[in-house]
């Protein structure tokens, strides 16, 4: 009897030590995981060479809304295109039906990058030849996740939640 407890004695203490180095294991693992995340993110932010995905619309008045992930701001070094939607109050009418949203594409802007309170990025866009945008702000994680608000000439400011991804090349539409 008293070899039966002095093995299950043995196991137990056999089965805490797995559990404790395997936890440990994966916590390191999460570490490395969320440490490789960061470094890509900061490669993209630094490199200018990113697509935000918007995943949900902030709008100043009106609810929030879920988007599909068809809407996108790209920005490189030379080019930010934007293929964004618009819920809130316009202050002037669009001419032509095709250019409702936040829809333009500046090759002469402002680009400045600043570090964040808590980590992250703080990136301030001011396109020079598109005239309904003043300013896009969008603030990065180090973990991707983004915030972005566009301030208009002609309309309310609008935000927008989601997260960045590395540019591919190619054309998308």
């Amino acid at each position: 009897m008293k070899i039966l407890q002095n093995s299950l004695k043995t196991a137990l203490l056999l089965v805490l030590t797995v559990t404790a180095f395997s936890t440990m294991a994966t916590a390191q693992t999460k570490q490395e995981k969320q440490a490789a995340k960061a470094a890509e993110v900061k490669k993209l932010v630094d490199d200018q060479r990113f697509v935000f995905i918007a995943q949900t619309v902030l709008p100043q008045s009106g609810r929030s809304r879920q988007v599909t992930p068809d809407f996108d701001l790209t920005v490189t070094k030379d080019t930010i295109k934007s293929y964004l939607p618009y819920f809130g109050r316009a202050y002037s009418a669009p001419i032509t039906l095709n250019e409702g949203g936040i829809k333009f594409e500046s090759k002469d802007f402002e680009y400045t990058k600043t570090d964040g309170k808590k980590g992250g990025w703080d990136i301030l866009i001011k396109p020079k030849d598109v005239n309904d945008i003043q300013s896009v702000r969008i603030s990065v994680t180090e973990s991707g996740y983004a915030y972005v608000q566009v301030q208009s000439v002609n309309r309310q400011p609008i935000s927008y939640n989601g997260y960045i991804t590395e540019k591919r090349s190619g054309k998308k539409k």
